[in-house]
């Protein structure tokens, strides 16, 4: 290790007695993980392991420190959840002895694909399995060049904090940031999203506050004309799906920084959702499962090494993590230009959304602000119902500023670059409800997506929707023209008015909670 990095470790009271395993190659860390019976190769070469009773984050049991500097600017909340610097002290603490007794996987890289804005982040982990998954999602740099500890994550997956009830807090697991110290502890659970998610927290907070950057829970790609496109969706929505296309290169599938001038990528990999993966309808991640790659809580199939991305019994959240060089058409600079065109995807299961409808400026900040999209809850007695989520900024999860905050940002951008474009698609249903109507084919989609982008798109002009006041194109190359207005491809005309009706009154009430009364205006 460098000096640089005992002394960080020792800052923090670490002091090591058992093995510490630093920077080590990947090859080496899974044949440790497969001789310790942490993890078994997959037919493709992809190292397979579980992440025990934890396959999913606790967000439960999120908590951000509340100091001097962070109190008037944390949005504090049932998302962002205040704890004590004494607390922290305590559990860091606890944290930092157990680690020391315990073998220790050390690893330095970098989060931010810009000379600009670059993090070096160090990471201890009880696991290989952990360690190459940091190796994967973020960008490998020269440990010997790095000159500073910007972010710090320790991760004690074994430990339990016993006495959780007496110190106040909900479980005997957490996850805990110090946003001022700039360090991330992880208790209790081996679930390697709660790394990725911690930095992109702290991130979060720290390049809107410090460099003015808008970070952005997207995928983004550009095409030959140097013409970045930005896709927001919360999960099934088909972000990374759309945002991998063939005739553009990916800068990113999940994490992004808008600068003044440029869009950069957090990461330096990708972390897909495996369940129901196939090679026919999503090749390049597929195919990007191989050496090198990890998949998290997957099955084999009877008597195979093959992975069985359709048994879910372990968790539908299964996952599989790999560098972003894995994928083909990928940019090898990890940013791109400002944007031209902005994506809001949203999955409407009431079915009453248009396939596409342009934005204005205030509309994009409504859109951006509430985040929808619809989930299909579970069926009873044969009835299916669906149901709408709202997630400001298409990711609240992960937001420690007021979601105002950001959509501020972005509203300066969109008028400071007034030709930026920005589209609402429903990749939901149509002709009616989940359970009614059908789902929109994806080749449509994509379509509608290119010729926004192409220019293609409302040439023929538009028309208002009369409940949502959404600009509708009358025409697009390729498309039905009656699937362009939602309400015309329903059989029932009043069934549509009810419950568009419905969902518009569900959009205005989660965008009243986000807007002073003062202040609130009625978007036309």
């Amino acid at each position: 290790m460098t000096n640089l990095i005992s002394n960080q470790l020792e800052s923090f009271g670490i002091r090591p007695e058992g093995p510490i395993y630093f920077q080590l190659p990947v090859p080496e860390l899974v044949e440790i993980a497969i001789k310790n019976n942490e993890a078994s190769l997959t037919e493709t070469g992809a190292l397979s392991f579980k992440t025990g009773i934890f396959t999913g984050r606790s967000p439960e049991s999120r908590f951000i420190v509340k100091d001097s500097e962070t109190a008037d600017h944390v949005n504090w909340g049932k998302v962002n959840k205040p704890m004590t610097g004494e607390l922290f002290d305590l559990l860091l603490a606890r944290v930092s002895s157990y680690l020391s007794k315990n073998i220790m996987y050390v690893r330095s890289v970098q989060a931010c694909n810009h000379k600009d804005y670059a993090q070096n982040v160090l990471t201890v982990t009880q696991s290989p399995c952990q360690d190459i998954f940091v190796n994967n999602m973020f960008v490998n740099v020269d440990v010997q060049s790095q000159k500073s500890v910007d972010w710090t994550v320790l991760a004690a997956s074994n430990l339990k904090i016993d006495d959780y009830a007496e110190l106040g807090l909900p479980t005997s697991h957490c996850v805990v940031l110090d946003l001022t110290r700039h360090v991330v502890i992880i208790i209790g659970t081996a679930y390697t999203g709660e790394i990725k998610k911690g930095i992109f927290s702290a991130l979060n907070y720290y390049l809107p506050l410090k460099h003015n950057v808008l970070t952005m829970h997207c995928s983004a790609n550009v095409g030959k004309k140097n013409d970045t496109a930005l896709f927001f969706g919360l999960s099934g929505t088909g972000k990374t799906t759309l945002s991998a296309d063939h005739g553009r290169l990916l800068i990113g599938d999940d994490e992004h920084g808008w600068t003044q001038n440029e869009v950069f990528n957090f990461e330096g990999g990708c972390y897909a959702k495996a369940i129901g993966l196939t090679q026919q309808h999503e090749p390049q991640i597929f195919n990007a499962i191989r050496f090198g790659a990890l998949l998290e809580n997957v099955n084999f199939k009877p008597g195979s090494r093959e992975a069985d991305y359709e048994d879910s019994s372990i968790t539908e959240n299964m996952r599989a993590s790999y560098p972003i060089e894995f994928l083909e058409n990928v940019n090898p600079y990890g940013y791109g230009a400002s944007p031209k065109h902005i994506f809001f995807l949203s999955a409407d299961a009431f079915g009453v959304l248009p396939p596409i409808s342009k934005l204005t400026a205030e509309q994009a900040m409504y859109y951006f602000i509430n985040g929808y999209t619809a989930k299909v809850a579970g069926t009873e007695m044969g009835v299916k119902t669906p149901t709408a989520t709202f997630s400001a900024c298409f990711g609240a999860a992960f937001m420690p500023l007021h979601p105002m905050h950001y959509a501020e940002m972005l509203r300066k951008k969109l008028e400071e670059n007034p030709d930026i474009q920005v589209w609402l698609v429903n990749t939901g249903w149509v002709a009616g409800p989940y359970g009614v109507g059908r789902r929109i084919q994806l080749k449509y989609t994509r379509q509608l997506i290119r010729s926004a982008m192409d220019g293609h798109i409302g040439e023929a002009g538009y028309e208002k929707h009369p409940i949502f006041n959404l600009q509708m194109p009358r025409e697009c190359p390729e498309i039905p023209t009656n699937l362009l207005n939602p309400k015309r491809v329903w059989d029932n005309q009043e069934a549509y008015q009810e419950l568009a009706e419905k969902l518009k009154g569900m959009f205005d009430e989660n965008y009243a909670q986000f807007i002073p009364k003062e202040v609130e205006k009625v978007l036309s």
